[in-house]
Formats: C-alpha cells, structure tokens, sequence
C-alpha cells in the first residue's frame, strides 16, 4: 500500500433536522476480523461536527472491513429531540447506526460522512 498525507480515514456528522454539524456525538471505529470487532478509535465530535483527528492515517490504515457506529441515540437525547419525535419519555427511532465499508490495499483518503435527521440517515464516500 502507498503510504503517506493521503491515507486517513475521516469523518463528519450534520444534522439535517436542525440545520447544524452534530457536535457531542460519540463515534466508535471497529476493524471487522471475522466473528471479532475490536475497537481501534472511540471519539467525539467537535463543534463543525468534525473529528479532531483522523480515525486512521499512515501505515496504521491497512485494507479491509470496517465499522464507524454512531451513537444517535446519545446525541438526540443531549439536544431534546426525543420529546418531539416519539413523545415525553420513549426512546427514538435511531439508536446505533453502523457504516460498514472497506478500505482497499490502494489506500487513499476515505470520507464517510453522516447526514442525520431524528427519522432517517444517508451515507456517501465523500472526498
């Protein structure tokens, strides 16, 4: 793999009900290994709904199968969302959301962002 600036791994959450980056949301990174899924970054997003750094960069960015999890339901909580969407007390909709995805032996800059509304997800390879 060529190794160098332009491998890393990164990410970005919006949060299209609101308008805004999610800033505050837990995001974990899982390197999928058959039956196993070990842990290899947890993080919280910043105020542009940003990492502060790559989730993987250099020679720590090997191909394979990947899981980022976003822990949506932590994140609606903190910004009250659940009382409008569900009603006063019931949980919401959109608890965990996995992005499975694999990172060839080519390396490059992968972008996975999370577009996210109280409802509903998309997902892209951005740039």
């Amino acid at each position: 793999m060529v190794r160098g600036p332009y491998n890393r791994l990164t990410t970005h959450v919006l949060d299209l009900a609101r308008g805004v980056p999610a800033a505050g949301m837990h995001v974990e990174l899982r390197r999928l290994e058959g039956e196993h899924r070990p842990l290899l970054r947890s993080a919280r997003t910043n105020a542009e709904g940003r990492l502060d750094v790559p989730l993987l960069e250099g020679p720590e960015m090997t191909a394979g199968e990947y899981e980022l999890l976003f822990d949506a339901e932590d994140y609606f909580s903190q910004m009250g969302q659940f009382a409008s969407v569900e009603g006063m007390g019931k949980p919401g909709f959109l608890r965990h959301i996995p992005i499975r995805f694999h990172i060839s032996a080519e390396g490059g800059h992968y972008h996975v962002p999370l577009l996210l509304a109280p409802g509903g997800y998309s997902t892209y390879r951005g740039s």
